[in-house]
């Protein structure tokens, strides 16, 4: 009979740390072999132990610093190291920024083989209470008897034990081992897989996913929760056609409605709260300025979003275009866009619903003529718009990018095949503390 043998891992190491990876790991050489350090920085001297071995790279974690960097900092939140939502405490927020502003530069030169012609300066906001946005995952710990409510630990599928997050909005933030305690207390508790946080400028929601029914006494313990601490909350059964709301109950009114502002164009955005939204609001506002100051609306001007969301940049965008047309591929957002626009007095912008990634020529709006294209795709990008181009082709395209790989690969096809020339970029700290890039790119073609 055969016995599987453990694999014995390396003893810890002592070595220099080279530079650092895109996700914010320390690199070092031991015997000729690559190895991610967690929580270290270039030029210190730490000692490691390796936490994970593979065939062309190791991966470690700081167990001492021997010699540190001076731009280590302390940590702010008690959980560093453990909690895998953040990856970057340890580093200023200042440092961070330079960090993936460099990183955009490298792909940009490395998979787009581009350059800028400048380099737009960081745009920079609250680093700690930011994120407005956010899945959390919960679990009922059945040798402990106890539930836990956070994110996941760095490197596996266990939640962390967290009291409080620092980045998330601290109406949520502060309360995270209230919400275990809550759950704790509800006859499914082992039925409750994740929780989603929805915060707007004047309230905040959160959806509680629930695998199983609730009982009353569930369903009073959630009411006085929300009624407690001022939150709208909603119940999920299913997928998102089964969102609810429980409290507070009646007729929808002002306390029950999410929203936000833009105040320099005057624009009032609301959202349901499974909506995708940008997570970070000061951010946001910052990166609809310098987009359209980038993007330079005028009132002759036909301008085409894509991917617009629920017209986050579009509304503000025909303050000032002559026409604005939005595409988008949740026909859900594109509803909401489409309110939102109503609701503003807004009769120059028009949405649609398309698959972005399908036959754009077939599309009814591909041949309505823009002079000005933006453009907002997920992480995978916009590799069929960019080979696709509506023609005539746009003579300036803003590009607003949460992969920088991406950016980079897409930004490639428009200079190489499609003539454009790569006027600006640069990085907006959309997500402090962690290895996320939000990006922005200007493209002019005479």
């Amino acid at each position: 009979m055969s016995r599987r043998r453990n694999k014995k891992r390396p003893e810890p190491r002592q070595a220099v740390i080279e530079s650092l990876s895109h996700d914010g790991r320390g690199i070092c050489h031991v015997a000729g072999k690559v190895v991610f350090v967690h929580r270290a920085l270039p030029e210190e001297e730490v000692v490691f132990r390796y936490c994970r071995t593979r065939s062309k790279f190791d991966e470690g974690d700081v167990v001492e610093v021997i010699k540190p960097s001076p731009l280590r900092i302390e940590p702010r939140c008690a959980h560093f190291g453990v909690c895998g939502g953040c990856s970057l405490q340890h580093l200023s927020p200042e440092q961070q920024i330079l960090h993936k502003q460099q990183r955009l530069l490298d792909n940009l030169k490395n998979i787009g083989h581009v350059q800028p012609q400048t380099v737009l300066p960081p745009l920079t906001g609250p680093a700690w209470g930011y994120r407005r946005k956010a899945r959390l995952g919960v679990a009922f710990m059945r040798r402990e008897q106890v539930v836990r409510v956070g994110f996941r630990e760095r490197s596996s599928s266990f939640l962390a034990d967290i009291k409080r997050c620092e980045v998330l909005h601290p109406s949520v933030g502060e309360r995270i081992g209230e919400l275990a305690a809550l759950i704790g207390a509800l006859s499914i508790r082992d039925k409750i897989p994740q929780i989603e946080v929805a915060v707007g400028d004047d309230n905040v929601a959160l959806v509680f996913r629930h695998l199983a029914e609730l009982s009353e006494a569930d369903l009073e313990r959630l009411r006085a929760f929300g009624q407690e601490h001022q939150l709208i909350i909603f119940l999920q059964s299913g997928g998102p056609k089964t969102v609810s709301r429980l409290w507070p109950e009646g007729e929808e009114s002002a306390n029950t409605q999410l929203g936000y502002r833009l105040p320099a164009h005057d624009v009032d955005m609301q959202f349901r709260p499974t909506d995708f939204t940008q997570v970070n609001a000061e951010l946001n506002r910052q990166m609809i300025a310098r987009t359209i100051e980038l993007l330079d609306p005028q009132p002759e001007d036909r301008v085409l979003d894509l991917f617009c969301g629920l017209g986050n940049f579009s509304l503000p965008l025909a303050r000032r275009a002559g026409a604005v047309v939005g595409v988008e591929g949740d026909a859900g957002l594109v509803a909401r866009a489409r309110e939102n626009a109503q609701r503003n007095g807004i009769d120059n912008v028009a949405f649609h619903a398309a698959d972005l990634n399908g036959d754009l020529p077939a599309e009814p709006w591909y041949r309505e003529g823009f002079n000005k294209l933006l453009l907002d795709p997920p992480r995978s990008g916009a590799p069929m718009v960019v080979k696709n181009l509506p023609k005539p082709h746009a003579s300036r395209i803003v590009y607003v990018s949460c992969d920088p790989a991406t950016l980079a690969r897409d930004i490639g096809t428009l200079v190489d095949q499609q003539g454009y020339t790569l006027v600006s970029a640069g990085v907006m700290d959309m997500f402090p503390h962690t290895g996320h890039v939000e990006s922005i790119a200007l493209l002019t073609k005479s």
